[in-house]
């Protein structure tokens, strides 16, 4: 339907989809593109020139990175065909004539701009008083030699045309700036299945071989709002992961067993951006959502198990005991829990709902994420438990800083199990 309505000549036409989850910064519009992309500079002549550059390196990307032109791919809000009319004033013989510059500029503006010069109020009403010549006499450039201007102190009248020439020339339609200097925004919509990253990668790179450094180039609007914030997620992932590391150590007293509840996540991760790779979906919003809701359950599952676990063995239970309880007796509301999670978020993987394909890479990292780590780690966070118990005993009890103030009655079923009270060889 888009190249049906861009077929009209003169006319361009742009589809633009209204997702539930906007994200609207003001500092682009979306009436010709989803995305914005600008350069600015001190010279406008540059700006253009590059701007020109840019706009053939983009349209090379047509259907394969931006949508066609005839869809609304790519367009900038640089227009350089408009008809202008250039006026220059001649101060020299306004200057013979005593007449001032600002006085030429306000004939101008009485003339052509159309403002109230005065306002009549009225008991029940008020009235604007516009001062302009008639439409038939400002409608061509020739117009311009009918006006006549008084010097400044009103002793003389002269045409506009000995004190000003003009020329007719073509010009910007609208200048536009950023940061107060001159700028052109380019506005793009992606095609269908192309990540945002791989549309900003390309602009990247190839605005660091176009823009020289003299100027500026940034992104705008959603873009940049997108890039922002994939970056301050990231580091999001990371102060969480640290955040939930301190809150176990102080629960269990431990500095290592919070690392065996937190194993589990990197898998987790892993499979859950694996699921979106797999089914080729991109790593959105959405799918970042998804991965802290994936930490949350995926830390659950280990939380049951440990937990478990140390209470046997403050009980006096060994280790190898102790984890082989909490597996099997954490294992099915493990799995019911792990169930529950899947089953809920299987709809949201599969689209349903209104704009339900915007969410598909939340349902996915979840869903994807839950089974693999839940094949994994139930086989991987027991081992991990004794192993760092081992290292607990071996290593850390030996320094009163890293000492572990619950009784560890040792990894085998000897005599140390049987007696736990009884000193330990290895000064455990």
């Amino acid at each position: 339907s888009g190249a049906i309505i861009a077929a009209n000549p003169g006319l361009l036409a742009f589809l633009i989809p209204q997702p539930t989850l906007q994200i609207s910064t003001g500092a682009a519009s979306r009436s010709t593109g989803e995305f914005s992309f600008a350069i600015s500079g001190v010279d406008p002549n540059e700006v253009y020139a590059t701007a020109g550059k840019l706009f053939g390196a983009f349209m090379g990307q047509t259907g394969k990175i931006f949508l066609p032109m005839a869809m609304g791919g790519v367009s900038s809000d640089m227009y350089l065909q408009t008809p202008q009319l250039q006026i220059q004033i001649l101060r020299d013989q306004a200057a013979s004539y005593g007449i001032s510059p600002t006085r030429i500029e306000n004939l101008l503006r009485n003339a052509y701009s159309q403002n109230y010069v005065y306002l009549i109020k009225r008991p029940t009403n008020q009235y604007q008083v516009i001062l302009e010549t008639k439409d038939s006499d400002r409608s061509e450039p020739e117009n311009l030699d009918l006006l006549y201007i008084k010097s400044d102190d009103g002793s003389r009248t002269v045409p506009l045309s000995a004190v000003a020439k003009w020329n007719s020339t073509l010009g910007p339609q609208s200048i536009s700036h950023l940061n107060q200097f001159t700028s052109v925004t380019f506005s793009f919509n992606l095609m269908p299945g192309v990540p945002l990253g791989t549309a900003t990668d390309f602009i990247e790179k190839t605005a660091a071989q176009i823009v020289p450094s003299t100027m500026r180039s940034e992104f705008q609007g959603e873009a940049l709002t997108f890039k922002n914030t994939v970056r301050d997620l990231t580091v999001l992932l990371f102060l969480a992961v640290f955040v939930m590391y301190v809150i176990l150590g102080i629960l269990y007293e431990s500095y290592l067993h919070p690392i065996t509840v937190l194993s589990s996540l990197p898998v987790a991760l892993v499979g859950g951006l694996a699921t979106l790779l797999i089914f080729h979906q991109e790593a959105s919003l959405y799918a970042y959502i998804g991965m802290f809701m994936l930490m949350g359950i995926v830390k659950k599952n280990g939380i049951m198990i440990v937990d478990f676990a140390i209470q046997r063995v403050a009980q006096g239970q060994t280790a190898e005991q102790a984890i082989h309880d909490a597996s099997m007796d954490r294992f099915r509301p493990i799995m019911m829990t792990t169930m529950a999670a899947i089953m809920g978020a299987i709809p949201i993987a599969a689209g349903f709902g209104a704009d339900g394909a915007s969410r598909i890479p939340l349902g996915l990292v979840i869903v994807g994420g839950l089974i693999v780590a839940q094949i994994i780690t139930l086989y991987i966070t027991p081992a991990i438990y004794l192993y760092l118990e081992l290292f607990q005993e071996k290593v850390l009890d030996r320094f009163s800083f890293t000492r572990n103030v619950r009784t560890h009655p040792g990894m085998g079923t000897g005599d140390m199990s049987m007696h736990p009270a009884s000193p330990s060889p290895g000064g455990g």
